[in-house]
């Protein structure tokens, strides 16, 4: 009971953190915000901050590196029979169905206020990029089991590159207002699209 208490306050100490941060990185802008600040507006100590988010970066984009080892995991974790391509489809449309934030489909008030943020601050671009680099990694070296190590890196850059325009076709389209209801099936549509050129090469093109 005790153990479930602790881990319950500890959630809540990172909910209150994550949300004052973001508060101020949208207020002032990002680059304008220290550590020590997020702190003292949270009415608690620098040290507390460091002990939940390693740094400002970490409070921003966290939960969107939480996905990076999601298509690898997907295709590691498919079911018997199931091709690596038709796994991800699957994931992928299953997840625009629940209006999931990593697909870009998700008018929530926080996420877009989140995504404005990410849009409008030029120095998280790297972090982005590392990340994103994470994952095509990540999705080679699973791929690799089922294919030569080449093969499986050039898939690999054309399945993320897919996955990235699709979720930065959703989030536009959340950000300049559309609902999340009414675009999901376009959305679905572009994502079929895009997952029958991976399966079928670039023949018609």
């Amino acid at each position: 009971m005790e153990a479930g208490l602790r881990e319950r306050k500890k959630q809540e100490t990172r909910r209150l953190l994550w949300e004052t941060a973001i508060g101020l990185f949208v207020e002032r802008g990002f680059d304008n915000v220290a550590m020590a600040e997020v702190a003292a507006a949270a009415n608690v100590s620098k040290t507390t901050v460091f002990n939940y988010f390693g740094s400002k970066e970490d409070l921003v984009l966290g939960p969107a590196e939480a996905h990076v080892d999601e298509p690898a995991r997907v295709v590691r974790t498919r079911a018997p029979g199931e091709t690596p391509l038709a796994a991800l489809h699957r994931q992928f449309r299953t997840a625009l169905a629940e209006h999931d934030p990593a697909t870009g489909l998700c008018d929530k008030p926080n996420v877009l206020r989140l995504q404005r943020l990410i849009n409008e601050t030029p120095s998280l671009a790297p972090r982005l990029f590392v990340a994103m680099a994470r994952t095509q990694e990540l999705l080679a070296a699973e791929l690799a089991t089922v294919a030569d190590p080449l093969t499986a890196r050039l898939a690999a850059a054309q399945i993320a590159g897919a996955r990235t325009v699709l979720i930065m076709e959703n989030r536009d389209r959340m950000l300049a207002g559309e609902s999340a209801d009414l675009v999901h099936p376009l959305a679905v549509l572009h994502a079929d699209q895009a997952f029958s050129l991976l399966e079928n090469g670039l023949k018609t093109l």
